[in-house]
């Protein structure tokens, strides 16, 4: 059956035993999506969609006001001059054409865009699994919300873990967090019912890419006939030319999930995109919800991947490099108070470091957890338990602050660690 709204073509999919209309629900293959006539008229006297043709009721006074928020009113102006008492572009090509761009994309429709990630994460099982019969697979420790997503819609989630062992290092292909191929292959030739396989990379809490010889070997791999999604979150604090994009190209049967939460620091807007082949791409366009990425959000997003802004991102993602390796070694010198040494390869804008206990021979997730508590209730510095996350018995994850914050939390770490 063929794909609603997709642009016929000749070129072969590969791999070969890819077949994606295999992969997609029959009920989704067949939807007819919803449309609108602002899908083809976007000017004019609009009186199509029963909008507030009187615009907004934000009063002049309550836009003076922040209500508390910390929001400049100028801000607040420019924000309630985008008509915002009209739905959204449902298509938004310019935001599109510049992602395309930056991840060296054919064009815009390789390209979809939700509400945030999980959206994205939410929406990839609706089309590809069949509630209460087919399965995805995830490898812990990992992201909680594909787990999360799967058992909202009644999908089982088949656990692989990653290598937990650190005899080869941290991460690539036999390291600490790296990926196990050849189990992931006897996982799928064991259940051929798993229809999508999430890689999170760098891994979340683990902070570890998966080496893309790891991904190629999964998208070449005949017993898998699904797809491998690799979340990319933290993408733009790795090495370049680290990202599962540059398969795209080659491979039908790969989703990369990426996000304007993290190197761009626009996490408030809640932005989520996925790259793919066009195939999937219309498939996930003509489920999605209708104007799902508001007015605000797309207004801040085209302006986020203009160049210049583009440029004063890596300059920030230089600078919290720079700050992760400075917090790294100053978090060795509390080796003496039981803090071990940090774990993964640090290709996200965090670390991971392990409690351990007063003799400081092991991890130890009570302790991990008092000072956990402490750090917060009475120092007033939040960070993130992982001890119970598999491979990271005792673990604390601290993301990578500005040059006060990464000091203030080492000096109240060290004073909470004297205490338990």
């Amino acid at each position: 059956m063929p794909i609603l709204g997709l642009a016929p073509s000749a070129t072969p999919t590969r791999p070969a035993h890819f077949d994606i209309e295999r992969v997609i629900r029959p009920n989704i293959l067949s939807l007819h999506p919803y449309r609108c006539a602002r899908d083809d008229y976007s000017s004019g006297i609009l009186l199509d969609a029963n909008e507030n043709a009187l615009g907004h009721s934000i009063s002049a006074e309550a836009s003076s006001r922040s209500g508390g928020d910390a929001v400049d009113a100028p801000e607040v102006d420019a924000m309630l001059e985008l008509d915002l008492h009209r739905y959204p572009d449902p298509s938004h090509p310019s935001i599109k054409s510049r992602i395309a761009e930056l991840r060296a994309l054919p064009g815009t429709d390789y390209v979809f865009l939700g509400v945030g990630s999980d959206e994205v994460i939410d929406l990839l099982i609706r089309v590809c699994v069949a509630p209460g019969k087919e399965k995805i697979l995830t490898t812990p420790p990992t992201y909680g919300m594909y787990s999360v997503c799967a058992q909202v819609n009644d999908v089982e989630a088949v656990k692989v873990d990653l290598e937990l062992g650190a005899e080869s290092g941290e991460g690539g292909e036999k390291g600490r967090f790296s990926l196990r191929v050849d189990e992931v292959k006897k996982a799928v030739d064991a259940d051929p019912s798993i229809k999508l396989i999430f890689l999170c990379s760098p891994g979340n809490p683990t902070g570890t890419l998966i080496s893309l010889s790891s991904v190629r070997a999964l998208l070449e791999y005949e017993g898998f006939k699904g797809i491998v999604v690799v979340d990319e979150a933290y993408i733009d604090f790795a090495t370049e030319g680290s990202s599962a994009a540059a398969l795209i190209a080659e491979y039908a049967n790969v989703c990369v999930l990426q996000t304007l939460s993290k190197s761009f620091g626009l996490a408030a807007i809640r932005m989520g995109v996925a790259l793919a082949q066009p195939p999937l791409i219309q498939i996930l366009s003509n489920t999605k919800a209708p104007y799902n990425i508001s007015t605000p959000t797309a207004h801040l997003a085209v302006r986020a991947l203009s160049p210049s802004s583009i440029s004063t991102m890596k300059s920030k993602v230089s600078a919290l490099t720079a700050s992760r390796a400075s917090l790294l070694a100053a978090l060795t010198g509390l080796a003496p108070l039981g803090l071990g040494p940090a774990i993964g390869a640090h290709d996200a804008n965090f670390v991971l470091v392990p409690v351990l206990d007063r003799t400081g021979s092991k991890p130890d997730n009570a302790r991990a957890q008092k000072v956990y508590k402490a750090m917060a209730e009475e120092e007033a510095v939040v960070v993130r338990y992982r001890g119970g996350e598999k491979g990271c018995a005792g673990c604390l994850r601290i993301t990578i602050g500005s040059e006060e914050e990464n000091n203030a939390v080492k000096d109240k770490l060290a004073k909470t660690l004297q205490r338990f």
